[in-house]
C-alpha cells in the first residue's frame, strides 16, 4: 500500500536522526506513569514513545496516500456550498477524508490523553501535517487547525477544556481562529467586531469577519473589542462560541487554490460566547500564542505541497524523452530538479528545528505553570530557559514559515516549468500545486510582517546564541569542517552588517531586514545540513551544494546592505510612477 510517511527518505531519516527520545522524555514528565495513567496508553519509556510515533505516523501516511491524495483533483474542482441558510456543506469527499482521520484518532494530535488526545510533540504534529498538505494542501486547513484546541488546552477554563477538548480529540468537532475583519487584515491591532455583557455577565458578539478559514467549523476562537474606550491591542480579548443561528457565513470567497477549504464571510448577531482566560489579554498573549503554531503549520503545509510538486517534476524530467534522451540530462533541467529537492530538505531542517524548539519551549512552561511546585533553584534555571526559548522561537518560528513558504513557491513554480506546457494544463496536478502554494506566503501574516519578526531576533543576539552552540561542533570530515569555518565568516560578516544597520535609522533596518533574514537562514540551514552530512554521506554533499550555493548570494545581500541605497523609501513616488488613475 502506498504511504506518504514511509515513502519519504528525507522524514525518515529526520525521525532517526533528531533525538526523540528527549523530546518524548520532557513530553512524557520523565515517564512518570510507567505506562499506567487513566487512558491506559502512557509510554513507559522513550522507546516505548517513539515506536508508538512511528505508528502514528504510518497511519497518516497510509490515510493521506490511499484516501487523501486520490480526492484532491476532484475537490478542488468542485469545492464546498454555501447553503441560503447561512451554512455550508463541505464536500463530500472532504467529509470522507475527515471521518477517517477521527476513525485512526488523528484528530487530537498534540491533546492530552486525559482529553483523548495522543500527546504527541509539536514536531510529530508537523510531520503528520506535511504528510496531509502533500496529499491535499486544503484538507491540511482542517486537519492542521488543531493548534485551537492547544489554544483551549492552555488558556481556557477547566470548564470549557471538559466541555470542548474530548470533542475535538475524537472528531467531531473542527474549528476556526477568528481573526480578521474587512478592515483589519494583518493589523489585528485595528479589530473592531463588538463583545458585550448583559445585566447578568453574559457575554455576546455583534459585527463581521472575513477571510476566516474554516468559519464554518462547529468552534469558533473570536478575537473581538472588550474594551471599546482602548483602541489598540489592549483592548481585546478572546471569546469561545459555537455555530448557532446567531452566526452565519455570509460569503464564500472565490479563491485561486485550496479550493477545498472554505474560507468564509462571517456576521455576528448578539452572539453568545464564553470569555478565554482573562480579559484584555487576547491578542497579546493568546492570539500570539496560537499565531505561532499556525505558522510552524503553514512551513508544514508548504514543505507538503513542495515536495508533491518536486516528486510530480523529478519524475517527468527522467520520463519524458527530447532529443535523444530524457530532459534530465539536460543540464539546466537537471540543476532545477536538484535545486528543488535541496530546498525542500533546507527547509525542512529549518521547520522540524523550529517545531523541536517549540517543543521545549511549550514544555517548560507547562511545568512552570500547570506542574508541580518547584523548588527556588529549580524555578529560577527553568524562567531563566523559558526566556531563551521564548527569543529563539521569537526568530525561528517566523523565520520556518517565511522560508519555507517562499521555497514552496519557487519549486511549485519550477515543477511547472520542468514540465513545460503540460504543467500548464489540468491534466497534471502541478498547476494545483502552484495555485496552492500562492496563499502560504500570504495567510498568518505575509512574508514581509515575517520577516520583520524575524530580523528583531537576527539583530538581537538569537542568531548568534543559536549559531555558537552548533559551531563548537566539530567534525571528523575535513569537508564538513571547512563548510562549517565557511558558515562562521558568513556569521561575522552578518554582525558587521548588523552593527551597520543599527547605526542607521529603523526604516534602514526594516528595508534591510529580508537581506539579513535570508543570510541568517543560510546560516541556520547550513548547520543543520552539516549536522546531517555528518550521518549520512548523501546529506554531505547536499550540505556542500546549498551551502556553496547560497554564500555567494549573503555576501551580496550583506553589500547591498552595505551600499546604504535608500530610493526605494526616499525616491518612493519618482520611482514607483504615479498611481494609475481608475478606469
Amino acid at each position: 500500500m502506498a504511504n506518504f510517511f514511509l515513502d519519504n527518505d528525507d522524514i525518515q531519516f529526520l525521525f532517526r536522526h533528531i533525538d526523540l527520545a528527549e523530546l518524548a522524555r520532557i513530553q512524557e514528565d520523565d515517564f512518570a506513569h510507567n505506562g499506567d495513567d487513566a487512558s491506559g496508553y502512557a509510554p513507559r519509556d522513550a522507546a516505548d514513545a517513539v515506536d508508538n510515533y512511528q505508528r502514528v505516523l504510518e497511519i497518516v501516511g497510509e490515510v493521506a496516500a490511499e484516501v487523501v491524495a486520490p480526492s484532491a483533483e476532484r475537490i478542488d474542482r468542485e469545492g464546498n456550498t454555501l447553503n441560503e441558510d447561512g451554512t455550508v456543506t463541505l464536500h463530500p469527499l472532504v467529509r470522507e477524508n475527515l471521518k477517517r482521520l477521527s476513525q485512526a484518532d488523528m484528530m487530537g494530535f498534540i491533546l492530552p490523553r486525559r482529553y483523548g488526545g495522543l500527546n504527541c510533540p509539536y514536531l510529530i504534529y508537523t510531520m503528520a501535517t506535511e504528510i496531509i498538505s502533500r496529499a491535499d494542501a486544503s484538507l491540511m486547513n482542517l486537519f492542521g487547525l488543531q493548534g485551537i484546541a492547544e489554544t483551549v488546552y492552555a488558556f481556557a477554563n477547566d470548564e470549557i477544556k471538559d466541555e470542548v477538548l474530548p470533542r475535538f480529540a475524537r472528531g467531531e468537532v473542527t474549528a476556526a481562529m477568528v481573526l480578521t475583519e474587512p478592515d483589519a487584515g494583518s493589523d489585528l491591532q485595528a479589530v473592531r467586531l463588538r463583545a458585550f455583557q448583559d445585566d447578568q455577565g453574559n457575554w455576546y458578539l455583534n459585527g463581521v469577519k472575513r477571510f476566516i478559514t474554516n468559519g464554518c467549523g462547529e468552534i469558533l476562537l473570536v478575537l473581538a473589542r472588550s474594551e471599546p474606550e482602548i483602541a489598540d491591542g489592549r483592548g481585546l480579548s478572546l471569546f469561545i462560541t459555537e455555530r448557532n443561528e446567531q452566526v452565519k457565513v455570509r460569503h464564500l470567497e472565490d479563491k485561486l487554490g485550496i479550493h477545498g477549504s472554505p474560507t468564509c464571510e462571517l456576521v455576528f448577531d448578539n452572539t453568545p460566547c464564553r470569555l478565554v482566560g482573562e480579559r484584555q489579554r487576547g491578542l497579546i498573549t493568546y492570539v500570539m500564542a496560537m499565531m505561532n503554531g499556525a505558522r510552524v503549520g503553514i512551513a508544514a503545509q508548504s514543505l507538503g505541497i513542495a515536495e508533491a510538486a518536486y516528486r510530480m517534476a523529478r519524475t517527468y524530467a527522467h520520463t519524458r524523452w527530447q532529443f535523444g534522451g530524457p530532459i534530465e540530462r539536460l543540464p539546466a533541467v537537471a540543476e532545477m530538479v536538484t535545486d528543488m529537492k535541496i530546498d525542500i530538505e533546507a527547509a525542512r531542517a529549518l521547520a522540524f528545528e523550529t517545531a523541536r524548539v517549540c517543543d521545549h519551549d511549550h514544555n517548560n512552561l507547562r511545568v512552570l505553570e500547570m506542574g508541580p511546585e518547584l523548588d527556588k533553584d529549580e524555578k529560577k534555571r527553568r524562567k531563566q530557559l523559558s526566556r531563551a526559548l521564548k527569543r529563539m522561537n521569537g526568530m525561528l518560528t517566523p523565520m520556518s514559515k517565511y522560508y519555507c513558504s517562499e521555497m514552496c513557491i519557487r519549486v511549485t513554480h519550477d515543477a511547472i516549468q520542468v514540465l513545460g506546457g503540460s504543467g500548464y494544463i489540468k491534466d497534471y496536478a502541478a498547476e494545483r500545486h502552484a495555485r496552492d502554494a500562492r496563499i502560504t506566503t500570504i495567510y498568518e501574516g505575509t512574508s514581509q510582517l515575517q520577516v520583520v519578526a524575524a530580523v528583531r531576533g537576527v539583530t538581537s543576539g538569537s542568531l548568534d546564541a543559536w549559531s555558537e552552540e552548533h559551531e563548537k561542533r566539530t567534525y571528523d570530515d575535513h569537508i564538513l569542517e571547512e563548510l562549517k569555518r565557511k558558515l562562521i565568516e558568513a556569521r561575522q560578516l552578518i554582525a558587521e552588517t548588523i552593527t551597520l544597520v543599527k547605526s542607521n535609522s529603523t526604516s534602514y533596518l526594516d528595508l534591510s531586514g529580508r537581506r539579513l533574514v535570508d543570510s541568517a537562514v543560510t546560516v541556520v540551514c547550513g548547520h543543520l545540513l552539516l549536522a546531517q552530512g555528518a550521518a549520512d554521506e548523501r546529506k554531505k554533499r547536499v550540505a556542500r551544494r546549498f551551502i556553496e550555493r547560497e554564500l555567494p548570494v549573503l555576501r551580496m545581500n550583506c553589500a547591498q546592505i552595505h551600499a546604504g541605497d535608500m530610493s526605494p523609501l526616499e525616491e518612493y513616488a519618482l520611482l514607483a510612477g504615479p498611481v494609475p488613475a481608475v478606469v
